[in-house]
């Protein structure tokens, strides 16, 4: 394994040209926080608003792609050769997957999305709080999104493991439909995208969950420094930790990942055996999914034409446009550790321990306040239209378990754990871009792992310095999202066309001469 940096290797322009933008946004946004806010927010509103649509479209059609060449000769397809045996088990497999996938923002959204949802009047058209309140959030962390994953994850591993390229880049994938043009002005242009984008993703996850590692870590030390402060030292010591990582390779990644899988699944049974709420967690629960299923079609389409209450474009497209501008790493290492497995294997198997994971998830730590609120224990619909503050609402939830302390800890080392997890995956995907080519079992080099691994950082800190709204946090994913949707239509394309002709290629080898 070569771990040295070949620096006649790297793509120089293409591994600065990011960081030298990165690194003006964040000043820009340090020093003129209220005017380059409202500029985010109007750009985002062009986005998310006017072209809205695109994103919903775009979801539904990923999703159907996802379950045909799942069940189609395209699920056959090994990535790699036609007898080569998974490298990792299913459950090393699926924790790598699901903790690449998801950062600690899944504990966030968990704990607080019902209660965003409830306060909103397109929950009040449909009916009560307590009939979609804990639908909407099932929708949006399920199937169309880790649809996103799963099909780009297919395309990068047939490019990786079956046509063994060496140029691990967004702009190869495209090669099939775009042709020559991927060596110029197009495919760099491509390859910039996707990591501005990739750069923009990482920014909104530590941004929107970081504030409330601090939060939690001021509650447990009674230290009396901002909140601010403690996020900027959790961003640098998380830094570390998925810095170290990465640097050890897929041995300390997979590591990492089945440490924090037991750490998400100890807090979610802690919380159903310990909370009181577990009868109606299950029920509820169960009563979501299929709330959710029976009308699937109707939510996945539901535009609000006459902004009534903006509900799509506030949620559905942001987080849509949010799982797109992960699309540039996690799929990228999903299919780099699908080695031996079929597509079919590797899109239905990150159906299962994906989307399975992040409903439970939901469920247990959603539903668990939502049941205190439907009993009349306590309001915290009030609570959050009070203080306008998700991190305390999440800490006053806390607050009402039994050994709360405890279960602060486990969620903070939790967190760290799932942005650890992440972030070694992203580094390294990012570095690997940083490459002009790198040959069959080549890891990038440490160095440039290294300038990665802090890169990841600057934006996030630039945000939290200029103490953005969760709307203008949102606004980043949503602008960097779509041209990145624009490049998976034609990724996608080129995939159904290469696997097309590889699949023929293998029906005439295997012909009688």
């Amino acid at each position: 394994m070569n771990m040295k940096v070949n620096k006649g290797k790297i793509d120089w322009p293409l591994t600065l040209i990011p960081f030298i933008i990165i690194s003006l946004l964040a000043v820009i946004l340090f020093m003129f926080p209220e005017g380059a806010n409202d500029i985010i927010g109007r750009v985002r509103f062009f986005f998310g608003d006017t072209l809205g649509a695109f994103y919903l479209a775009f979801g539904a059609g990923v999703l159907i792609i996802s379950l045909y060449i799942s069940f189609s000769k395209y699920g056959d397809i090994v990535l790699g050769g036609q007898d080569e045996k998974p490298q990792y088990s299913f459950f090393t497999w699926g924790s790598m997957m699901f903790t690449c996938g998801l950062a600690a923002d899944i504990l966030f959204y968990s704990f607080s999305e019902w209660v965003m949802y409830a306060t909103n009047p397109h929950i009040e058209e449909l009916g009560s709080i307590s009939d979609w309140a804990g639908v909407f959030p099932l929708f949006h962390w399920s199937f169309i999104p880790w649809a996103f994953y799963l099909v780009l994850a297919a395309a990068f591993g047939f490019m990786i493991h079956v046509r063994k390229t060496n140029r691990l880049r967004y702009s190869e994938a495209c090669r099939p439909l775009i042709g020559k043009n991927t060596d110029g002005f197009w495919g760099r242009l491509i390859d910039l995208f996707a990591l501005f984008a990739l750069l923009a993703g990482t920014a909104t996850t530590f941004s929107v969950a970081t504030p409330l590692m601090a939060s939690i870590i001021l509650r447990l030390t009674g230290i009396t420094i901002s909140r601010t402060a403690v996020t900027i030292i959790i961003l640098v010591i998380t830094c570390a930790v998925y810095t170290y990582a990465t640097i050890h390779g897929f041995k300390g990644i997979s590591f990492l990942a089945k440490l924090c899988i037991f750490l998400f699944f100890g807090l979610l049974v802690l919380v159903l055996v310990i909370g009181g709420q577990g009868r109606f967690i299950l029920e509820y629960g169960l009563q979501s999914f299929g709330k959710m299923i029976q009308n699937f079609v109707e939510l996945s389409t539901y535009t609000d034409p006459g902004r009534k209450t903006f509900f799509p474009q506030d949620w559905t497209i942001y987080y849509w446009a949010y799982w797109m501008v992960w699309c540039i790493a996690a799929p990228f290492f999903i299919g780099n550790i699908s080695k031996g497995r079929t597509i079919r294997q590797t899109v239905l198997g990150g159906y299962v321990f994906g989307v399975g994971s992040t409903i439970v998830s939901f469920i247990v730590l959603g539903n668990y306040s939502l049941g205190l609120q439907v009993a009349g224990k306590y309001d915290f619909i009030a609570k959050y239209s009070e203080t306008g503050d998700l991190y305390d609402l999440i800490l006053y939830i806390i607050d009402t378990m039994p050994v709360s302390n405890v279960i602060l800890l486990i969620i903070l080392v939790c967190m760290i754990a799932f942005y650890a997890t992440s972030f070694d995956s992203i580094a390294y995907t990012a570095a690997c871009y940083s490459y002009i080519k790198l040959e069959d079992n080549e890891k990038p080099g440490r160095g440039i792992e290294l300038l990665w691994c802090i890169l990841l950082i600057v934006l996030p800190i630039g945000l939290v310095f200029s103490e953005s709204s969760m709307s203008n946090i949102q606004s980043v994913s949503i602008i960097s999202a779509f041209p990145i949707g624009i490049i998976m239509i034609i990724m996608v394309w080129s995939f159904l066309k290469d696997a097309g002709s590889f699949l023929k290629e293998r029906e005439k080898q295997d012909e009688p001469h």
